[in-house]
């Protein structure tokens, strides 16, 4: 199977766009089947009282990343949702970019198994997290472009 990159710049367009992503302030950054990217610019409303990025905001990323990590092999008629999330925090961070880098660990039919780690600037480490993700029969992503390109072979 090869992935259509019309499709995948068509997907981070509409990532962009997309009211949470953009509000805050997230980038589907990267994207292949079994891996994505996604960076977040830290700004002061990312911030909790004690002047470091809120928890949320590093299991929003980890969300996001596992999700995209799991979703470019689907077929084009499914959908995909996180039915959970597990992570841990290791590290505080308080300004500058923060990137999950997120891939399928397993990925079946209904179900797939996806992981992310989180890293500052300097490539340090600050949290880790997995998640189950859920195929949604149905429930496709609507963009204009065919997700996979016509091919004689059949890649797996």
């Amino acid at each position: 199977m090869k992935v259509n990159p019309a499709y995948v710049e068509e997907l981070k367009a509409v990532v962009r766009k997309s009211p949470y992503p953009s509000h805050m302030r997230m980038v589907l950054d990267h994207i292949e089947i079994d891996k994505a990217e996604v960076v977040i610019d830290l700004a002061s409303c990312h911030l909790q009282p004690y002047g470091i990025v809120h928890g949320g905001v590093v299991a929003t990323i980890i969300d996001t990343a596992t999700f995209w990590a799991g979703f470019l092999r689907l077929p084009e008629d499914v959908g995909l949702v996180n039915v959970d999330l597990k992570l841990n925090y290791l590290q505080p961070v308080v300004d500058g970019k923060i990137r999950a880098k997120g891939s399928c660990m397993r990925h079946g039919r209904t179900l797939s198994y996806t992981e992310a780690s989180v890293f500052d600037e300097g490539e340090n480490l600050i949290a880790h997290g997995t998640s189950t993700l859920m195929v949604l029969p149905g429930k496709s992503l609507d963009l204009s472009l065919k997700k996979f390109l016509e091919t004689d072979d059949k890649e797996d």
